[in-house]
Order: structure tokens, then C-alpha cells, then sequence
């Protein structure tokens, strides 16, 4: 059974919403690919844009979504991560684009309609 992991990040203080981008998919998006391989199925980013055009402090940027094919390996994944080298290199980057404190993750629970067509 598929393991999904949404975790919300809100770019840094004083990072325009399209250089946050621009990083995230030039740089941090590659460490992501290397931890994560052999190990998740998938890794997509979904950038916000309000559809009210307000960029409001307490929105999040982007919802990270990492599947992985079952608990075991999600968890022998962030295990891995864990490792003082791997965290370093994460951290180090993370903090050229994140506002790190904001960071939250979760495991969602899917509830979906079926509606007429």
C-alpha cells in the first residue's frame, strides 16, 4: 500500500515567489531526487498561487508529496536521511530556501466522493 508524505514549506523572508521556484527546481529538488532514490515512487512539488492573487504571510509555497511503496521504507528513508552528512547537506540548503521553523510534514488520510457525472 502506497505511503504518501505531504510536508508544507513557506520560501524564506524576502525571496520573490519566482526566484524560490527557480531555486527549488535548479538545486534543492536534485538533493531531493538523490536522497530519495531507491526509495520513494514519487516526488512532486506543487508551487501556491492564492487564487485571490494575495500573497499572505502564513500561506505555504509549495506542498512537497514523496510516495513511498509501504511504512517500512518510508521509514528506512528518513532513517538514511538521518545519517550526520546527509542532514548537513539538507539543512545547509534548506536554509538558502525555506523558512525552516514553518517546515510541517504530514501523512494525509484520503477521503474522496464519487460524483455524478
Amino acid at each position: 500500500m502506497t505511503v504518501t508524505v505531504l510536508t508544507l514549506l513557506k520560501r524564506r523572508p524576502g525571496m520573490t515567489k519566482a526566484a524560490f521556484i527557480a531555486y527549488y527546481e535548479d538545486h534543492h529538488r536534485l538533493i531531493g531526487e538523490q536522497v530519495l532514490a531507491g526509495y520513494a515512487t514519487r516526488y512532486v512539488r506543487r508551487f501556491l498561487h492564492p487564487l485571490d492573487g494575495t500573497d499572505d504571510i502564513c500561506d505555504p509555497d509549495v506542498v512537497m508529496e514523496i510516495d513511498f511503496p509501504d511504512a517500512a521504507t518510508r521509514d528506512a528513508c528518513f532513517a538514511a536521511m538521518a545519517d550526520t552528512a546527509t542532514m548537513a547537506m539538507i539543512v545547509a540548503d534548506e536554509e538558502r530556501l525555506f523558512e525552516r521553523p514553518r517546515i510541517r510534514s504530514f501523512q494525509p488520510e484520503d477521503h474522496a466522493s464519487i460524483l455524478p457525472a
